[in-house]
């Protein structure tokens, strides 16, 4: 079965524009994931496809028909929610088989199936206890037991780990996957975990207030962002984003970011930018301590935080540089510890270089001071820098993200060899 939407809108009755033109289809047995933050419309999708909720416009497709106008019950797709849905009342047998018994099926064949499902979960002890005798896990086991009792065509998934602990989730995830794709039923999975996306999917759909933003298998949607909203969300620690230049100056060509320039090699086809203001995404594999002699592009910067993690270490260096502003980025004002960062290292805000580019933020306009300029590297955990040490960063310039500023990828022709780069 093929689950598809095609220029999908909802549009609620107060004005709010939950999904907007979104088409999408998740072929056969694929278990594709919907991606993005709170609000973004996701469930709205999902509840759509179930038929729990009516399109403005736009259609559903299940194969090549449209269903706009068929109940839910007879779409056989089964839905699994975060709160997981469980009669209180009911023994976790009666739950699973709970679908079965309005079909009015024989006694006989529910609680063979519901042994069978029981089995194939690994909660046949189970079965004779009620809900709230039982752990999350337990009951999002329960949960879906209850939907692939019913043997649907597809499987809709609301978030459905989204409140249990991280080991848990971790445990459960994998396990999820591995049921659909053994089932080989096609699954549309909601989720706001970057890690449950790439690890679960697939495909992954990135979606932002509604808006479809790309679609692609994780290693593509990851390396290659189409949009500055899909670098930011994508990447753990989270995306940097600083505001910069392009200054092609005779044999050089540099990103100057206000505080210091990022010089790039002289043939890189970023000078065709000359002048440009891009938004520079920078994530923690993109850079690494440079080593003494190092002759490639650099940052250089002071420590503010080390995150010792045991078998690694996140070391967040202030560059100078000023961030791509909030409405740009859609990323959250700074919290409590990067407002207290700012009062700690206060910058001239009319901060240049030689290239004379000024960032964008001026300090005499009301409002929130800009977060940070700040940058996230990995390190080994032996030997870390200490806090208000200078530390000097490499940057891989083939993992270098820029955008225009409107926060569309800037894409530009290979350096020496026909082809296309991606920058």
């Amino acid at each position: 079965m093929a689950i598809g939407t095609e220029e999908l809108t909802k549009v609620f009755d107060d004005g709010t524009v939950a999904v907007d033109q979104v088409s999408l289809v998740a072929g056969s047995g694929e278990f594709l994931v919907l991606l993005g933050p709170t609000g973004c419309g996701k469930s709205t999708i999902l509840r759509l496809v179930a038929g729990l909720e009516a399109p403005t416009s736009g259609h559903v497709r299940i194969d090549d028909r449209v269903v706009d106008d068929v109940p839910s019950r007879e779409r056989r797709l089964a839905m699994v929610f975060q709160d997981y849905a469980l009669y209180p009342h009911l023994t976790v047998a009666q739950n699973i088989g709970f679908p079965l018994k309005v079909r009015h099926e024989p006694p006989t064949d529910v609680s063979t199936r519901v042994g069978e499902v029981a089995e194939q979960l690994g909660i046949t002890g189970l079965l004779r206890k009620l809900p709230g005798a039982l752990s999350g896990g337990e009951r999002q086991r329960v949960a879906m037991a209850r939907a692939i009792v019913r043997q649907p065509q597809g499987f809709l998934l609301d978030e459905p780990l989204s409140n249990l602990d991280a080991g848990l989730r971790a445990e459960l995830r994998s396990d999820v996957a591995a049921l659909a794709r053994r089932l080989g039923v096609t699954t549309l999975y909601v989720t706001h975990d970057q890690t449950e996306a790439m690890t679960m999917a697939d495909r992954v759909a990135v979606l932002r207030r509604g808006v479809l933003q790309q679609v692609g298998p994780p290693s593509e949607v990851y390396n290659d962002p189409a949009t500055l909203f899909v670098a930011a969300f994508l990447g753990t620690p989270r995306t940097r984003l600083l505001e910069g230049a392009v200054y092609a100056d005779g044999d050089r060509v540099v990103i100057d970011l206000g505080s210091q320039v990022v010089e790039l090699p002289g043939d890189h086809p970023v000078r065709e930018r000359h002048t440009d203001r891009v938004t520079v995404a920078l994530r923690a594999d993109a850079l690494s301590p440079a080593p003494a002699g190092h002759a490639g592009p650099t940052l250089s910067g002071t420590v503010r935080q080390v995150e010792n993690l045991g078998h690694e270490a996140l070391v967040h260096v202030d560059t100078g540089a000023l961030p791509t502003s909030t409405e740009q980025s859609r990323l959250e004002l700074p919290g409590p510890r990067a407002a207290a960062l700012m009062r700690e290292a206060p910058r001239p805000a009319a901060a240049r270089t030689e290239y004379g580019f000024y960032p964008a933020y001026d300090p005499e306009l009301p409002g929130e001071p800009p977060p940070v300029g700040e940058v996230v590297v990995r390190m080994p955990a032996a030997g870390l820098p200490r806090r208000d040490e200078p530390l000097r960063l490499a940057v891989d310039p083939d993992r270098l993200l820029l955008f225009d500023r409107a926060g569309a990828r800037i894409r530009l022709p290979a350096a020496g060899k026909a082809g296309q780069r991606q920058v």
